[in-house]
């Protein structure tokens, strides 16, 4: 089970100056604070298939018509109190998925994502030309590629090697969050802010997908930057604080609590 990084510890001697230790690194990327992003709800989306056994006969379906599946999922971070929040949806109390879904068999693949990305996070209604332009997603760098080696649960970050037709491929994408965003959940989900330190190394709670997300972050440097635009602090960073604990943001109304719940737990069983 993840914990808490210990406190950290003012010094009163100066750090030891080493020779820089930085090349080869990914461009450094500017995290905004949770505190820049509005977050409200929107109607309800229900799960197309009542259970894992439906889902996978679905699959088996779109393999016969037009072979495998394509699945997008975004990783969107920002930071609080300088430490990197993952966005993330918790559906009935018990699993948790990145927002995004499989994509139509003709969609094309960015294209196809952002919209999928839409659907789950973008606000309805009327609004106004900026907040429209607004709902365009910044999709960056492919982080990771998971493989559906057949019509079951398991998937895998990698292809076996007697396998030479998967079902499905899910790749992991970081979404560049700007600098202010407006974004809606379902009313049947909530909408999380859950820090890299409970992620790391939780498997047994977050499945082996979303637990492995600190991983793919590691190869970036990050700067945080505050309310007014300018930079707190940086990679390797200060002192994380008590106050750093995954936060609902949105979501999750007491109506929509138990609805799914049994498809939620069967779900969950496609991260373990």
């Amino acid at each position: 089970m993840a914990t808490v990084p210990p406190k950290h510890q003012q010094s009163s001697v100066p750090a030891t100056e080493t020779l820089p230790f930085n090349e080869r690194q990914q461009p450094t990327i500017r995290l905004f604070p949770l505190s820049n992003y509005t977050f409200g709800t929107k109607e309800t989306q229900p799960e197309e298939d009542p259970s894992v056994k439906d889902r996978l006969r679905r699959l088996e379906e779109h393999y016969d018509k037009y072979g495998m599946r394509r699945t997008c999922e975004g990783i969107l971070v920002c930071h609080e109190h300088n430490h990197p929040h993952v966005l993330m949806l918790q559906i009935a109390n018990a699993f948790f998925k990145l927002p995004g879904d499989y994509l139509p068999h003709d969609a094309e693949e960015i294209q196809g994502f952002k919209d999928r990305l839409n659907e789950r996070l973008a606000p309805t209604g009327s609004l106004s030309a900026a907040e429209a332009a607004d709902l365009d997603w910044n999709v960056s760098d492919t982080l990771a590629q998971w493989y559906r080696p057949n019509f079951e649960t398991f998937m895998y970050p990698f292809l076996p090697p007697h396998v030479t037709r998967p079902k499905e491929c899910k790749k992991l994408y970081y979404i560049q969050l700007p600098k202010a965003k407006v974004l809606s959940v379902p009313k049947n989900m909530k909408l999380l802010a859950v820090p890299l330190f409970e992620l790391y190394d939780n498997s047994q709670r977050y499945g082996p997908q979303l637990s492995a997300i600190p991983h793919y972050l590691s190869r970036y440097r990050w700067e945080f930057v505050d309310e007014e635009g300018e930079v707190v602090s940086y990679t390797p960073g200060g002192p994380i604080d008590e106050k750093v604990k995954t936060k609902i943001l949105a979501g999750g109304e007491n109506g929509h609590a138990e609805a799914g719940k049994q498809e939620a737990n069967d779900e969950a069983m496609q991260q373990s």
